[in-house]
């Protein structure tokens, strides 16, 4: 990820419609009546709007994650960052997406794709969890 800002989400809600109906990924199923309601999109997203922020993913080292090129990710500053989370870091002046080893005393900050070393930072480094990733948003047809 590049140095770019993190944008303060609006709270302004954002009202799509839910149907009423859960969607099979397997094996269809006969068709049934498809009720609707409106639902807010933050409130299925967000926990806590003031502490939380929305950045855009450059690169494809978390694929192994389900986060790729051009996701728009939901980060919570306002969650404690534990071991096996995907987080936001900062290191060297740059914000990273990456998931959190922390362990036995060791900190590193691994990629979810083999061709990307993981980071453990080096003497003099100064890494910051930022936020913990709490949802990625893939789109999967450009508007």
């Amino acid at each position: 990820m590049s140095a770019l800002l993190p944008q303060l989400l609006d709270a302004s809600p954002i009202w799509v419609h839910e149907l009423d109906s859960l969607i099979k990924a397997g094996f269809p199923s006969p068709a049934e009546d498809l009720g609707a309601t409106r639902i807010d999109v933050f409130d299925k997203l967000i926990v806590r709007p003031a502490a939380t922020f929305v950045m855009r993913v450059s690169g494809d080292s978390m694929i192994a994650y389900k986060i790729f090129d051009g996701d728009v990710i939901v980060i919570d500053r306002g969650v404690k960052a534990r071991h096996g989370h995907i987080v936001v870091a900062h290191l060297d002046n740059d914000f990273l997406v990456k998931c959190l080893y922390k362990k036995n005393g060791v900190i590193k900050l691994q990629s979810g794709n083999p061709t990307f070393p993981d980071i453990v930072p080096k003497e003099g480094q100064t890494l910051n969890v930022w936020g913990v990733v709490t949802a990625s948003v893939t789109r999967f047809v450009p508007v």
